[in-house]
């Protein structure tokens, strides 16, 4: 039996900071205005018209009694109720009521008077409220005649009850501008503190970065700076540190190189020799893999074209099926060298190659298939380990030291980016490097 999915409120909700927010602050005054303004209207607008209609309802009553009951002294009594109700009283001898009743864009104030009219008279009768003029028309039909009304609108409905609405939204509009303008100054802080570390994540300058905001939102940028500034000093000394090994290391492989050159050429003198290039060779690769060049400078550069260079420089098996141009702002000599690996670890292993250059919407892709034994699902994730060679499905005579896939991983996640390691289409094994475009 299968079960319904669970429904969460973050599915429905935006997930972004800056959107929630401002739902946060505009849902709750939305939803407060139209309670304050659903009270407002119905227990004080709508009675307030309801008692006014009813009083206004009640003097038509009365005039039409009077009407049939002194109709000789009904134009002194006309007079009497304009004086004294503000009433205008109109006989149109010989007429009918009209039959098109006009339509009124808020129904309610023709609902209110056309019920209160409908229990004080008996007689039948037309309104119009539609204009917008102060006065509202009432005609009621007695016998041959029609009696028309002209009334003050503001004694017949509350006129002013749009006031209180239009002061309700103006001043819940300031709030909610106050409140956006406040929230995207904050949002803005934390966006410029997330492109900082970014920024610093991927071994570039944040540029002139200042922390601003909220404390909360200074303390965190203050902690972003002193960490980056503590791993810049530990990696800086670090790599002074390597430099001087790597001079003491070279001067007696230098020597031992001289002497080496100066005797007999011998199968052991060649061994020697042989074993000596071995070792220079692997100090180089563990003091790039120690070091990684922390004083190169990220710089835009046409990615594609850093590979067709590679491919062309290591020659081999290896071709490009595919590229797209595509430009990213990295440090071009770790990104070579890792490319390089990549390659050269395919070309060492496999008899074809296949490379791809693919642009996506936020990260470059260069893909590197073989045809060689490739590496188990398994033991995918131990041939990023510094130093460790696979015995199976990767040769252990060939030459290296492990950490070509470690330096290449390492260098992608510097830059934002990462490596996976994939079944080849080929039937070998794919190398997927990513970086951010």
């Amino acid at each position: 039996m299968s079960r319904l999915p669970r429904l969460r409120l973050r599915d429905f909700t935006p997930r972004g900071l800056y959107p929630r927010s401002v739902l946060m602050v505009i849902l709750p005054v939305i939803l407060l205005l139209s309670a304050v303004t659903y009270i407002f209207y119905d227990s004080h607008w709508r009675h307030t018209s309801r008692k006014l209609s009813q009083t206004m309802a009640s003097e038509i009553e009365f005039m039409v009694g009077l009407r049939d009951r002194y109709p000789g002294q009904f134009d002194m009594l006309r007079d009497d109720a304009r004086e004294a109700m503000q009433l205008d009283v109109t006989v149109l001898e010989n007429e009918t009521l009209p039959t098109e009743q006009k339509e009124l864009f808020f129904s309610a104030l023709d609902d209110i008077l056309s019920r209160e009219l409908d229990v004080s008279l008996d007689q039948p009768f037309w309104f119009d409220i539609s204009g917008y003029g102060e006065t509202v028309e009432i005609r009621v039909q007695d016998g041959d005649d029609v009696l028309r009304f002209l009334a003050e609108r503001d004694r017949t409905f509350s006129t002013t009850g749009h006031i209180f609405i239009v002061w309700v939204i103006g001043a819940t509009g300031i709030l909610i501008a106050l409140a956006l303008g406040f929230l995207r100054n904050q949002v803005r802080s934390i966006l410029k503190l997330t492109e900082a570390a970014k920024a610093y994540g991927r071994g570039r300058d944040a540029g002139n970065y200042r922390p601003s905001g909220a404390t909360e939102i200074r303390d965190a940028a203050r902690a972003v700076m002193d960490m980056r500034t503590r791993l810049t000093t530990f990696a800086e000394e670090r790599t002074t540190m390597l430099a001087g090994i790597s001079h003491d290391l070279r001067t007696p492989l230098t020597r031992l190189k001289l002497q080496l050159a100066m005797m007999d050429d011998t199968p052991e003198i060649q061994d020697a020799r042989q074993d000596l290039q071995e070792m220079s060779v692997m100090l180089d690769e563990y003091l790039a893999f120690a070091s990684g060049k922390e004083g190169e400078q990220s710089a835009t550069f046409r990615f594609d074209e850093l590979v067709d260079e590679i491919v062309a420089a290591l020659g081999g098996q290896a071709h490009i099926r595919a590229t797209t141009p595509v430009t990213i702002i990295a440090r071009q000599g770790l990104i070579r060298r890792a490319v390089s690996n990549l390659i050269s670890n395919a070309q060492g292993f496999a008899e074809k190659v296949e490379i791809e250059v693919i642009e996506g919407p936020h990260m470059a892709e260069l893909i590197v298939d073989d045809d060689g034994p490739g590496i188990p699902e398994e033991k995918r994730e131990e041939a990023f380990k510094p130093f460790h060679r696979l015995d199976d499905s990767r040769n252990q005579n060939v030459p290296g030291t492990g950490l070509g896939l470690s330096i290449a991983r390492d260098t992608a996640r510097q830059h934002g980016g990462d490596i996976r390691l994939e079944e080849s289409p080929l039937g070998g094994l794919r190398v997927r490097l990513r970086l951010p475009a």
